[in-house]
C-alpha cells in the first residue's frame, strides 16, 4: 500500500469500538465466517484448505510470519465495516480530518517571493470536503500520488491560504519527501 492509503487506514481503525481478534485460531475463525468457508480463506492466505482447518481447530498455535502478517492485515481489513463507514461519513460531512506531516513543502507563487522547498512539520485540521475527496479517493483506488496532491490542496488552503485571507496569489502547493505523515479522526 501507499504511505498515505495506511494512514487513512490506520485513522479509520482508531475509531474501532471492540479490539480485533489475536490469536491465529481466533483470526482464522473470522475470516471463514466472512468469507464463508475454508475454501476461500485457503485461496486467500494462500495456504492450503487443511491447514486453514487446522487453524480453525486450534491444532496449529503459531503460524509463520509472513503468514501471520497475511491474517493480521486481511481480518482489520475487514473488522467492523459498520464502525468504519461511520467513521468515514462522520469525518466527510461534519469532522473534517487532521494531518500532521513533515515533508518538503514548496509552492508556486509570483515572481520576487520565496518559493523554495522547505522541511516543514505541519499538523492542520483540514475541512469535511478534503476528508470527503481523500476517503473517496482511496477508496477508489488512488495512488500515493494523488492522496497526496489532494492533502497538498488542502494544506494550500488551509495553512497558506488561512481560507482567502491570505496568499491568494498562491498557485500551487507540493509536497515532497515526505517523512511522516498521520491523520486523524
Amino acid at each position: 500500500m501507499t504511505m498515505f492509503g495506511d494512514g487513512l487506514e490506520a485513522a479509520v481503525q482508531k475509531a474501532f469500538t471492540r479490539p480485533a481478534p489475536r490469536s491465529a485460531g481466533a483470526q482464522m475463525r473470522y475470516l471463514v465466517r466472512q468469507l464463508k468457508g475454508t475454501r476461500q480463506v485457503a485461496q486467500l492466505l494462500r495456504i492450503s484448505q487443511r491447514t486453514v482447518e487446522r487453524y480453525v481447530k486450534d491444532q496449529i498455535k503459531k503460524p509463520r510470519p509472513d503468514l501471520a502478517a497475511r491474517m493480521e492485515r486481511e481480518v482489520r481489513k475487514r473488522w467492523q465495516p459498520q464502525i468504519r463507514a461511520r467513521a468515514r461519513a462522520r469525518a466527510a460531512t461534519t469532522d473534517g480530518i487532521v494531518i500532521d506531516t513533515r515533508a518538503r513543502i514548496g509552492y508556486t507563487a509570483p515572481v520576487g517571493t520565496t518559493d523554495d522547498a522547505r522541511l516543514r512539520h505541519l499538523t492542520v485540521a483540514l475541512p469535511p470536503r478534503y476528508a470527503a475527496r481523500l476517503f473517496d479517493a482511496h477508496q477508489a483506488g488512488a495512488g500515493d500520488q494523488q492522496l497526496r496532491q489532494i492533502a497538498a490542496e488542502g494544506l494550500r488552503e488551509i495553512y497558506f491560504q488561512d481560507s482567502g485571507r491570505r496568499a491568494g496569489s498562491l498557485e500551487e502547493v507540493r509536497l515532497t519527501d515526505v517523512e511522516h505523515v498521520e491523520f486523524d479522526l
